[in-house]
């Protein structure tokens, strides 16, 4: 018997995650996880905690140099993330 209605498993996952209030957590892990391929290797050496709170990721850098400029690429850090994860879960980028 063949069903008229059928949608993607995808988008029933979205939907369920959605409904039970998962989706924005997900989301934060995923651009948490993200923060390493997408700055890189070097980038990665010198990173230490990273997390998300009140949609502010907050990023230890143990280089004051690399801090310094990480912080003058900020926007484009914020929009790169936002991009890989497909949703606005950063709004600003703290190194601390």
């Amino acid at each position: 018997m063949r069903r008229s209605k059928s949608e993607a498993i995808g988008s029933l996952v979205r939907q369920f995650l959605r409904q039970e209030g998962l989706e924005t957590p997900l989301n934060e892990w995923r651009a948490v996880a993200a923060w390493p391929e997408i700055m890189g290797e070097a980038v990665r050496q010198y990173t230490g905690d990273i997390f998300i709170n009140n949609q502010t990721l907050y990023v230890r850098i143990k280089s004051p140099a690399l801090r310094a400029n990480l912080m003058m690429a900020r926007e484009q850090l914020v929009r790169k993330l936002n991009t890989y994860v497909g949703a606005q879960v950063i709004q600003n980028i703290h190194f601390i």
